[in-house]
C-alpha cells in the first residue's frame, strides 16, 4: 500500500499521511489542554488572587463553614452533633453514592438547618474521565441532592478540588455554580494533630474566606475526621474572639453581595440558619 491513497484522500505510508498524524496529534493536544486548562484554579494563591468568586470569598465579616466526602453516618452525626452544640450551620459537600445508601441522614442534615450541596456521584479525579461521564457523574450527585431537600442545589465542589471545562460546562447546563475555598486543613491524614490542622487552617483563614474541612474519611485515611471534628470548638472561639459570624455558603456570598453594594444576589440563594457571631 505504500504510495496508495486510503480512506479520505490521504496517502498512505506517505507525506500526506505523516502531515495528516501531525495534525491530528495537534488537535488531539489542544484539546486536552483546554479540557484540563482551568486545573490552575487548584493553586490556591493563585485562586484566591484571580478568582475570588470561585475560591469562595464573601463577606468580611463571615467566614462559610464547609465539608467535603460525606455523608457517612459513623462520622458526619458526631459534626452535627457538635455544630448543633454551638449554633452553627453549615454546607456539606456530598458524595452521590453516599447520599444514596443513607438518604435520611441527608434528610436529617437538611432538617438541622445545614446546606447540601454537590461533589460528583464518585470522588474520582475528573482529568481522567470524558465529557459525557463528567455531566452524567454531577448531573446523578445534583439530581440526589435535589431529591433529598426538595430543593435543587446551588454549589458544585469537584473532587480534589480539580476543575476540567468539561465540569464547567456540566455546571452551567445543570445550574450549578462551582466553589472552592480560601483555608483548609490538610485534615485527610489521621496522623496529623489537632494542633497541626488548626496551625494549617489560620496560615489561610480571614473574614471573608471559605473553610474546607471533611466530615468523613471516604477518601483520606481511616479516622481521619476524627481531626477536623476536634478543631471545631477551637474555630467557633477563634471566630468569636473575631466577631465573624460562621454560616452556610450561601449566607456567606448572599450577604457579602449586598454588602459590597453590588446589588447583586447568587441565583437561588437562601439565607443560612443560625447566624450569630460564631455560630
Amino acid at each position: 500500500m505504500v504510495g496508495g491513497v486510503g480512506a479520505g484522500g490521504v496517502r498512505v505510508g506517505g507525506p500526506d499521511l505523516r502531515r495528516w498524524l501531525r495534525g491530528t496529534a495537534a488537535v488531539a493536544a489542544g484539546g486536552a489542554m483546554l479540557h484540563a486548562l482551568p486545573v490552575v484554579t487548584a493553586s490556591g494563591v493563585l485562586r484566591r488572587r484571580c478568582w475570588p468568586r470561585l475560591a469562595g470569598v464573601g463577606a468580611a465579616n463571615r467566614i462559610a463553614l464547609t465539608f467535603d466526602d460525606g455523608p457517612r453516618r459513623a462520622s458526619t452525626v458526631r459534626f452535627l452533633r457538635a455544630l448543633e452544640r454551638d449554633d452553627v450551620r453549615a454546607t456539606f459537600f456530598l458524595l452521590g453514592a453516599l447520599l444514596d445508601r443513607d438518604p435520611g441522614l441527608g434528610r436529617e442534615m437538611t432538617a438541622a438547618g445545614h446546606e447540601l450541596a454537590v461533589h460528583g456521584w464518585e470522588h474520582r479525579n475528573l482529568l481522567c474521565r470524558s465529557r459525557a461521564a463528567t455531566y452524567a457523574d454531577i448531573a446523578r450527585a445534583r439530581d440526589a441532592v435535589a431529591a433529598v431537600t426538595g430543593a435543587a442545589p446551588l454549589w458544585y465542589r469537584p473532587p480534589y478540588g480539580v476543575l476540567t471545562m468539561s465540569a464547567l460546562l456540566a455546571c452551567r447546563r445543570l445550574g450549578l455554580t462551582p466553589r472552592l475555598w480560601t483555608a483548609w486543613g490538610c485534615d485527610w491524614d489521621a496522623t496529623r494533630s489537632p494542633a497541626a490542622i488548626w496551625e494549617t487552617i489560620v496560615k489561610d483563614l480571614d473574614g471573608g474566606g471559605t473553610l474546607l474541612l471533611h466530615d468523613s474519611d471516604h477518601a483520606s485515611s481511616p479516622g481521619a475526621w476524627r481531626g477536623a471534628l476536634a478543631v471545631l470548638p477551637r474555630l467557633v472561639s477563634w471566630a468569636q474572639e473575631r466577631e465573624l459570624t460562621i454560616g452556610t455558603l450561601g449566607a456567606h456570598e448572599e450577604r457579602g453581595c449586598r454588602e459590597s453594594g453590588t446589588g447583586r444576589m447568587p441565583v437561588r440563594a437562601r439565607p443560612g440558619h443560625g447566624d450569630v457571631p460564631g455560630g
